[in-house]
Parts: C-alpha cells; sequence; structure tokens
C-alpha cells in the first residue's frame, strides 16, 4: 500500500468514525503488517463498525461473530458433519474460514471457546479430526473486549494474548465528534448493512497483501532497534508497572516499524507504535 493510498483510505475511514484518528492509523499499520488485533473499549464507541467499514472499504471477505458464555469451540472453527447422500464426512466451516473475523467481544467467552482460535491465528489453519484446512492468505483477527471490571467477562489466557500484534484502546469521542456522528446520522448513515453496501470500496485484497510482500524489504535501522530495547527496559522499573515487558516485545515489534517506515518520518513512528505494541505485554499497579 502507497502512501497516497494508506493516507486515502485512513480519510475515508475518518469521515465516518470520526473521533477515532489514532485508532484507525493503528489498525492500518497493524493490517499492513499482518498482525492480529485487539481492541478494548466500552459498549458504543465504534469498534465494530471500524472493522466493519475497513473489511467494505478493500472489499474482503468479512465474518463477524459475537462470543457468548455458552458457545463452543466448534463453533469458532466449525465441525465435521456426515453427509448421509454422499457417505462420508464433509466440513460445515466455522467463522475462521474468512479474510477478516471479527470477534466481538472475545472476553465474554470462557478460555477453551477462546483458545480455538490460537492455531489459527498462529498458523493460518485449522486442524479438524486430524486433517488441515488453510484459511485465505489475507486472514487477519480483529477481536473487541469490554473492560475487564464489567460483570461476566473472562481474562484472556497469556497464550491468547500473545497472538495479538497490538491493543487499542478505544476511549469516548471529544464532544465535537460525538456532534458530527449525530449529523452523519441525521442525514443517513446509521452503521447499518444497508449503509456499509453502498460505501465506495478504496483498494483491494491483493493491494494490501502486496504491500505486506513490500514492506517486508524496508530495512529497520540499528537505532531505532535500540530505542525499542530500552523503551522495553524501562517498562520493567517504572513504579506504575506491575509487570514489566518481556524480551519479547523487541522482536515482535520489528514487524510494524516496517509499515510505519515506509509510511511516515522516522523520528515520531516509534512512538505511534509503542503504546499498542507495549500495552498487552504490560500490567500496571
Amino acid at each position: 500500500m502507497t502512501r497516497p493510498l494508506f493516507n486515502e483510505l485512513r480519510g475515508h475511514l475518518e469521515t465516518f468514525l470520526v473521533g477515532q484518528p489514532h485508532l484507525i492509523q493503528e489498525l492500518l499499520v497493524a493490517l499492513l503488517a499482518g498482525g492480529h488485533v485487539i481492541i478494548e473499549g466500552v459498549p458504543g464507541t465504534g469498534k465494530t463498525l471500524l472493522v466493519k467499514l475497513l473489511a467494505q472499504s478493500i472489499q474482503s471477505q468479512f465474518r463477524r461473530v459475537q462470543l457468548t458464555p455458552d458457545m463452543l469451540p466448534s463453533d469458532m472453527v466449525g465441525v465435521n458433519v456426515f453427509d448421509f447422500n454422499q457417505q462420508a464426512f464433509s466440513l460445515k466451516q466455522g467463522p475462521v474460514f474468512t479474510e477478516i473475523l471479527l470477534a466481538d467481544e472475545i472476553n465474554r467467552t470462557p478460555p477453551k471457546t477462546q483458545s480455538a482460535l490460537l492455531e489459527a491465528m498462529e498458523e493460518q489453519q485449522v486442524t479438524l479430526d486430524g486433517q488441515t484446512h488453510a484459511l485465505p492468505p489475507l486472514f487477519w483477527v480483529v477481536a473487541t473486549q469490554n473492560p475487564l471490571e464489567f460483570e461476566g467477562t473472562y481474562p484472556l489466557p497469556e497464550a491468547q494474548l500473545d497472538r495479538f500484534l497490538f491493543k487499542l484502546v478505544v476511549d469516548y469521542p471529544p464532544q465535537a465528534a460525538a456532534k458530527q456522528m449525530l449529523v452523519n446520522f441525521q442525514q443517513g448513515f446509521h452503521g447499518q448493512r444497508q449503509d456499509l453496501e453502498q460505501l465506495t470500496a478504496i483498494a483491494t485484497v491483493e493491494d494490501i497483501l502486496t504491500s505486506r510482500r513490500s514492506v517486508e524489504d524496508i530495512a529497520v535501522d540499528e537505532k531505532l532497534l535500540d530505542y525499542l530495547l530500552a523503551l522495553v527496559e524501562k517498562t520493567r522499573y517504572h513504579p506504575d508497572i506491575l509487570i514489566g515487558a518481556s524480551p519479547r516485545p523487541p522482536s515482535v515489534g520489528c514487524r510494524p516499524q516496517r509499515p510505519m517506515l515506509g509510511l511516515m518520518a522516522r523520528n515520531i513512528y516509534c512512538r505511534i507504535i509503542s503504546k499498542p505494541l507495549l500495552r498487552r505485554y504490560c500490567a500496571t499497579v
């Protein structure tokens, strides 16, 4: 994805989801880096709408699964069903067989079901009854969750958190943005399926895959690696951080570094990716 196309897509999303420019930028960086994202925020802040808008903007296959306490792992990945006509088992695909998967309120479902996403997110495949089924090349998971103090939520297992590149936090929009949302609503944009289907696509799935391949060739300067290592080291001794970042973030951090280097000045990009990258590795007091 070239810089003009990135800016066009970002501006397109900001037209409909006002007041969240940083969230949109970080989500697009994760898409370019091929890293899964978890978005935390209270209900009604536009988490689900943003992912739907993005999927429509790049003409991708999109599935949304609303996670609930009674959901089973097979509800996520699928199940082999016996076909009496063919006298053989056939796969009934679950929601993970898509290009962009929105796992809505992932911390509403028990850890056993949460872990059903592990293989899909790490290996880009699903294994059922000894058979391996490949997922689409773009396969990208965006999970949303409510803050843990909300009733009926389950903390994500460490192994599950490790599959996410970024943890993004959505706050309430400022008053001016909230007013613009009301204006958009009065003008007919309600965020429903009919509204999304009428949106103009800005890019294609192939554009995204091509961009992912191109950013892999971007070299990360040693000074930037030193900066990231120093940042990680500081989290281990900060008085407001209960558990500092492990040695993993510096190596993982190279993934979003490359697309950021291709899109903006080097002196500001580290500040943009450091919070969403380290947020999931650190526990505050």
